[in-house]
């Protein structure tokens, strides 16, 4: 009897820059979650964008669909002070000298659960050089008749306060509409001042400024990469932030645990890539660490959760 040859290895899976890749789908709508950041980089209906999101086998680029925590945006000088201890984190943001968008967007999140209509992944963040908590993070993307809802958590498991900030990067897509004919709402009554740094350095109305759109109406040659806050909420407590373009017409939602927003056009503008314009909700406003405000502070066994969604319009 000849002996029985080895089996040929098996063939490994194509690396992907942004790991391994969760698909969804509910109805019409098919959305793609990844391993590097946890974040969504599809959504569709019926195969049009609705976000404007990256190929499989492309890297993240612009913060495309990315997670920002434990802060959204700019923390200056990457200093802070918490529990009575100055804290330096890394620059990620050089050439203004900030640490940028938080820890975790470019970590490996673990998958947790998968069914047909969501996906459930997670994230340990441990202390590393700057940041000394523990946190237990975890995001449900989910799938249903009125679009995709996106419930975010996170549950202090270590033994000191930790300061919390949570934001979201999708890019809402405008297909091959240029952007001075895209149509905005965006229902917040104060915007930011911010000084050459990105960094807040005062708030005021929006009456009478470019970045008024209370009233949806076309960008024209109004250049945003504006925070929001003083939401204006519907009967639901929900506010919601509308991109229409010519062919089709995408809302953002949030709940009470976001009172701020941020509108990004450049990409748009520059038109890179799959085009869109960024609403990103947000806990927080940039530098919150520092500033306090709206800054969450989760004591030991503490969590957060926030919930947004997208939804035609």
């Amino acid at each position: 009897m000849s002996a029985l040859s080895p089996a040929a290895p098996a063939e490994p899976a194509p690396a992907r820059p942004t790991g391994e890749q969760w698909t969804i789908g509910h109805g019409p709508y098919e959305a793609t979650v990844v391993e590097v950041g946890g974040g969504l980089r599809t959504f569709t209906r019926d195969g049009v964008d609705l976000v404007a999101g990256y190929a499989a086998d492309e890297p993240c680029a612009s913060g495309r669909g990315q997670q920002l925590m434990p802060w959204p945006n700019r923390l200056r000088d990457g200093r802070y002070t918490s529990g009575g201890t100055e804290h330096q984190l890394p620059i990620t943001e050089v050439a203004r000298g900030n640490a940028s968008h938080g820890l975790v967007r470019w970590a490996l999140w673990e998958l947790v659960e998968l069914e047909d209509d969501r996906v459930t992944v997670g994230y340990r963040l441990h202390p590393q050089p700057g940041w000394d908590h523990f946190l237990d993070l975890r995001t449900t993307y989910l799938l249903e008749d009125s679009g995709l809802v996106v419930t975010a958590a996170a549950r202090n498991v270590g033994p000191s306060a930790a300061p919390f900030g949570y934001g979201a990067h999708p890019y809402l897509a405008i297909g091959d509409t240029l952007l001075p004919d895209v149509e905005l709402h965006i229902p917040a009554a104060t915007w930011v001042e911010v000084d050459e740094r990105l960094l807040p350095a005062a708030t005021h109305s929006v009456d009478g400024q470019p970045c008024d759109f209370r009233a949806a109406r076309r960008v024209g040659d109004a250049t945003l990469d504006t925070a929001y806050t003083d939401v204006l909420r519907d009967t639901d407590g929900m506010w919601r932030c509308t991109v229409a373009a010519a062919d089709r017409a995408t809302t953002l939602w949030a709940d009470a645990a976001f009172p701020w927003l941020q509108v990004f056009t450049a990409i748009a503008e520059d038109r890179k890539g799959e085009v869109g314009v960024a609403v990103e909700p947000m806990s927080c406003p940039a530098d919150a660490f520092n500033s306090g405000r709206d800054l969450v502070v989760l004591e030991p066994g503490d969590e957060w959760t926030g919930t947004w969604g997208i939804t035609p319009a």
